[in-house]
């Protein structure tokens, strides 16, 4: 819950918004010895996402990745005006430990335009919201948390999730993506019913690449290093894939290609 200083874009026909979560909620914003997703809070996402309406933006372009909470999203809602209830009416507090306590969820006060926006969400993992391979699990230990925290941040997505089902009717369990930024995939996809997309894919989309491409010789592309991890579906990847449809060779440029094993 401390202030940070956050930027986002706004794309030249002034009404999308291209917001990077982790400008808000990121890692590298917590000191090492602070960070524990127990109490972190992606509010300031809701906020830079209030602001930009504010600006005239109803189109968002939002990146998942990097972030330090894991509160499935939920403070990021507070901001724009849902409500967390727990079994005695009161609203529940900001953080990953605040999940568990949830029983109901309130949408009167949402802010009024929120409805009218459309959200494209770029996000290159698959991780379900809870389970050993959901949000907890597989990101909360770089977060900060420890093996008992981690137990109980998945618990609490467990919980959230079945709160949302009884609530919205909707199966958070079942969005690819939904265990993303810590739970932020979930509550784009229910909340906001964002379109989950390719990171790169959406990117190259929205710059027009493939037209970019037609009557070129070949294509320069790049990446600071080269691996395994570039053809799971980073950029370069994404880049020579537009270029191979139209038969167009591939230049890639590294600062790192590691070799090949010899077997």
């Amino acid at each position: 819950m401390e202030p940070v200083q956050a930027t986002y874009g706004i794309t030249g026909n002034g009404k999308t918004a291209v917001i990077e979560v982790a400008a808000a909620c990121g890692l590298p914003l917590v000191p090492e010895a602070s960070r524990n997703p127990m109490l972190t809070t992606t509010q300031g996402v809701g906020e830079l996402i209030a602001h930009a309406i504010g600006q005239g933006c109803c189109e968002f372009i939002i990146g998942l990745g990097g972030s330090a909470t894991n509160d499935a999203g939920v403070g990021m809602l507070q901001a724009l005006g849902y409500r967390f209830k727990d079994q005695e009416g009161n609203d529940v507090g900001p953080g990953g430990n605040a999940l568990g306590k949830i029983h109901r969820i309130d949408s009167a006060h949402v802010h009024p335009e929120l409805r009218q926006c459309e959200f494209k969400i770029a996000c290159d993992v698959n991780n379900p919201l809870y389970g050993p391979n959901g949000a907890a699990y597989v990101f909360a230990p770089q977060k900060g948390a420890s093996p008992a925290m981690v137990e109980e941040l998945d618990y609490g997505l467990y919980l959230f999730a079945g709160v949302a089902r009884r609530e919205l009717g909707v199966n958070l369990q079942d969005i690819p993506g939904a265990g993303a930024a810590g739970g932020l995939g979930a509550a784009f996809a229910a909340f906001l019913k964002a379109e989950m997309r390719s990171g790169v894919g959406l990117v190259l989309e929205k710059i027009g690449l493939k037209e970019s491409l037609a009557g070129a010789n070949f294509v320069i592309t790049g990446e600071g290093k080269l691996d395994g991890q570039t053809s799971m579906g980073k950029a370069p990847l994404g880049v020579a894939a537009l270029a191979h449809a139209q038969g167009i060779p591939v230049i890639a440029l590294a600062g790192g290609v590691p070799k090949r094993p010899r077997y």
